[in-house]
């Protein structure tokens, strides 16, 4: 499966890479991914935005970690960072207490070097979609970031119920600054809440990240129930969607005055 191409140029990825690609940014856009496979490489080059792995050269590329520490590329360029290697690599390292020697090895070592880094820059934002807060290695890094920066925050948007995700609940308890959201419940700055319910709704009220469903399905005007629905990666990719054309769209209003 890491090595399927993108079936048409309409999926989640395609989105991510259009909404890359459309913003106005001072600072480049950084992308890290624990997955394998290619399949954001694809997006990014369909949509002919440049992006750096930390990998250069076309015959037989090679890894250059003083690149990657200078980030001295435009911010136009996307940084795309394999956490757990990728189907293209010659030697990729799965990091496990087992291993520990040879995660310090690059480029393993480079790509979370950056993470760290990421989270030393003022004021940073990250957002996780589809994460499982299964690797413990990486939890620990996201908490030192949070730790060591005050301003830093994460937004972790999960697939399907909170309950499901006990080491993300683990680090939402206790981090003001790491906000945890499932399709049924949330915490935020550490207190855990049930999504909104209402008596009834229009059709106005369902968008791309949330929807009304009633809490009984057999009564009738039963009260309604959000649901956060961004962790599903296809729905977060509809966001970005959304937020491009309300962009475009400011950007012609401005434009005509």
């Amino acid at each position: 499966m890491v090595k399927k191409e993108l079936p048409n140029k309409d999926t989640p990825y395609h989105k991510v890479a259009s909404w890359i690609g459309a913003i106005q940014r001072t600072h480049p856009v950084e992308i890290f991914t624990t997955n394998y496979d290619l399949l954001m490489e694809q997006a990014l080059e369909q949509h002919r935005v440049p992006y750096f792995d930390g990998f250069v050269g076309s015959h037989h590329s090679f890894f250059d970690p003083y690149a990657v520490e200078e980030d001295l590329l435009p911010s136009r360029w996307a940084r795309l960072w394999k956490l757990h290697g990728s189907v293209n690599w010659c030697h990729v390292i799965h990091p496990s207490h087992l291993k520990y020697e040879e995660s310090r090895r690059m480029p393993y070592l480079a790509m979370i070097d950056r993470l760290r880094s990421f989270f030393k820059k003022p004021s940073p934002i990250l957002i996780t979609c589809g994460y499982s807060f299964r690797d413990q290695h990486l939890n620990a890094n996201l908490l030192e970031g949070l730790q060591g920066n005050s301003t830093a925050i994460i937004f972790a948007l999960v697939h399907g119920e909170l309950k499901k995700y006990p080491n993300a609940i683990g680090i939402a308890s206790n981090s003001a600054n790491f906000n945890l959201l499932a399709e049924d419940e949330a915490i935020v700055g550490t207190k855990w809440a049930s999504w909104d319910e209402k008596e009834s709704i229009d059709s106005s009220s369902h968008q791309v990240a949330v929807e009304w469903v009633a809490k009984d399905k057999k009564t009738a005007n039963s009260p309604k129930q959000a649901r956060f629905k961004l962790g599903d990666f296809v729905q977060f990719g509809a966001l970005l969607e959304d937020l491009i054309g309300a962009d475009k769209q400011s950007e012609r209003q401005t434009n005509a005055k």
